[in-house]
């Protein structure tokens, strides 16, 4: 299985808003309706019930579409605004420090980020890409299809409730793909996730996918696990340890790359490696 973190590759932002000033447009509506009634809508149960939302859900839905799908749709939209709002930070994971998460708590985040009171995301909004294929979702443990885990949003609400929304099944010869919104979590708590022991039966992160011991793959099951490897990730980027570069956008590279690889992401990025 061909595992791949070479650049930043076309993110759900990206498919599910293609025309990134109609979420511009959709975000100022939201904040002036929020306004007027007094409400907060960076709480995605708010942001669901505004009018503006509501409007676009159903457009998005499709008529036929389950009432059930409301929410997805809805959580969606929440953190496609948010990200947005934030000048839509994308991290870009690389596969020995996906790994090294995975596997441990980092480093660093045993001494001055443990002594911390708070363990905050390095933005208030942004997506986490994983390394191509190398997590998965769903499979034996859900009795659903397997799918690779593409990556996380996060929003941190004022409140310091953080949202996140796991996407998975993004791939370049099928439309669409899964968004599952995990219930709220109390950011306060991070430092608590870091350690977790999330599985009541085996380890966090094994995979049962058949011949996942060859590739090293990792599965994510359960919202305790997307929440460990956040706060992870939020320590690696609090404590060091790790390499931050900054990248412009390779849409330039979508000419020119080989059939089969993963369509580029026109976002400016940030490229997380180990620092040894």
């Amino acid at each position: 299985m061909s595992l791949h973190d070479d650049y930043a590759r076309l993110t759900p932002f990206e498919i599910a808003f293609p025309d990134r000033t109609a979420v511009a447009a959709l975000s100022a509506e939201v904040a002036e309706e929020a306004k007027q009634r007094g409400v907060d809508d960076g709480v995605p149960e708010t942001f669901i019930t505004l009018l503006a939302v509501g409007e676009l859900v159903r457009r998005m839905r499709g008529p036929d579409a389950p009432p059930e799908s409301t929410y997805p749709f809805g959580a969606l939209l929440y953190h496609g605004v948010h990200f947005l709002r934030g000048g839509c930070p994308l991290y870009l994971l690389e596969t020995g420090a996906t790994r090294r998460l995975v596997l441990a708590v980092p480093d660093a985040a045993r001494g001055d980020v443990r002594e911390r009171d708070t363990l905050d995301p390095p933005s208030v909004a942004g997506y986490l890409q994983l390394p191509q294929h190398l997590l998965w979702t769903g499979g034996a443990a859900t009795g659903g299809t397997p799918e690779s885990l593409d990556g996380v949003f996060w929003t941190l609400s004022r409140s310091g409730m953080l949202h996140a929304l796991p996407i998975s099944g993004l791939l370049p010869d099928r439309p669409g793909f899964g968004a599952l919104p995990l219930p709220p979590a109390p950011i306060a708590d991070a430092h608590a996730w870091l350690d977790a022991e999330i599985r009541a039966s085996g380890d966090d992160f094994a995979s049962t996918l058949p011949g996942s011991e060859l590739d090293e793959l990792y599965s994510v099951e359960t919202a305790g696990e997307v929440l460990k490897l956040l706060a992870r990730f939020f320590a690696l980027a609090e404590g060091g340890g790790a390499r931050f570069d900054a990248h412009p956008g390779d849409s330039a590279l979508d000419a020119g790359r080989p059939a089969g690889d993963p369509r580029p992401s026109a976002f400016a990025y940030t490229r997380i490696s180990l620092a040894d």
